[in-house]
């Protein structure tokens, strides 16, 4: 029996210690006041900041987001510009509480570095640009390049396989900082920029003539892109992967910041779930009940936030593609909430 007693001590220290570690990361946040989020240092469309330092994008909603699911209010966010190689240490040392910075989920990110990917706001793939000048219509004619990327990312090992697999060779040419890639490529250092293709439609503004630069048609590596957290604090985890659910299930439902209001009074159990009027879906992870509809009243849905920073009425005229809901015939798809 005593041996039973210590067992069940032991098992009941286990589980106090790891729901003090679960419950850290909101904690900090709450006696903060705000939530530090990790971004890019300016990649328009998806997180970059105009000349007052306002911060827009679709990586800086999904960090919106979390604020309104925490406190009720989008505004009560942070933001920290980081380079590539300085994001996943930033995130580490507890600089910063969310990565939303169009970063690749890849298997050694996820299982080597302590770091945990919500799941993914935008699925991308790698592409080239070159100058029209140049008269490349494919990758396959870019054997000898000289080839300009930012270091510590996949886009440098997917580039390299690109080329190992076609046997042609090439000289790569990586910078730390995104502005130093673009303009070392527009000063013609490079006969090519690589990088995610979003991010070609999001650089390819800040060159000199824009119009004088062609995407190539081959996209060479799978890019899922998505906010990333810390390991060992599965509430914090929830709490963000949950808030970009509930965006996505949200323009699934055909709700919006326009017509949350009215939809709360629905009797769609599945609205009343998503809208907090059914269940205690909020509390049981630390926040109020009503935590997706102030997501949704205050950043919109997943689609109102595409649609606003990369779709087609944007400068970067980003169709939706494969980032369409599951039903629109995209790959978009997010759990059910109950």
């Amino acid at each position: 029996m005593k041996k039973l007693a210590y067992a069940l001590a032991g098992l009941a220290s286990i589980v106090f210690a790891t729901n003090a570690m679960a419950m850290e990361t909101l904690g900090q946040v709450k006696d903060r006041g705000h939530v530090q989020c990790g971004v890019s240092q300016g990649l328009p469309g998806f997180s970059n900041a105009d000349d007052s330092g306002n911060w827009t994008g679709l990586d800086v909603d999904l960090c919106r987001a979390v604020a309104a699911a925490v406190f009720g209010d989008s505004e009560k966010v942070e933001f920290s510009p980081l380079s590539a190689k300085q994001r996943f240490t930033a995130l580490s040392s507890g600089e910063i509480d969310i990565l939303s910075r169009n970063t690749t989920w890849t298997m050694t990110r996820d299982t080597q570095l302590g770091l945990n990917f919500a799941g993914v706001n935008y699925y991308d793939g790698q592409g080239m640009m070159v100058p029209k000048s140049l008269g490349a219509t494919s990758g396959l004619e870019l054997d000898g390049a000289n080839i300009c990327t930012n270091t510590g990312t996949t886009t440098e090992l997917n580039i390299t396989d690109y080329f190992r697999a076609n046997n042609m060779s090439f000289n790569l040419v990586a910078f730390e900082k995104a502005d130093e890639v673009v303009s070392a490529y527009d000063a013609g250092r490079c006969d090519v920029y690589t990088t995610d293709r979003s991010g070609l439609a999001a650089q390819r503004g800040k060159l000199t003539n824009p119009d004088d630069h062609v995407v190539l048609p081959e996209v060479i590596s799978k890019e899922p892109l998505g906010p990333v957290v810390r390991q060992g604090d599965d509430n914090w985890f929830n709490i963000v992967r949950w808030s970009l659910n509930a965006t996505i299930n949200a323009e699934e439902l055909g709700v919006d910041s326009g017509n949350v209001d009215q939809m709360r009074n629905d009797d769609n159990p599945s609205l009343k779930r998503l809208l907090g009027t059914e269940g205690n879906f909020g509390e049981e992870i630390g926040i109020s009940n009503d935590w997706a509809y102030n997501i949704i009243k205050q950043v919109g849905n997943y689609g109102e936030s595409y649609e606003k920073h990369v779709g087609e009425n944007t400068p970067l005229k980003l169709a939706r593609g494969v980032n369409k809901l599951w039903k629109d015939g995209g790959i978009l798809y997010a759990a059910p909430i109950r």
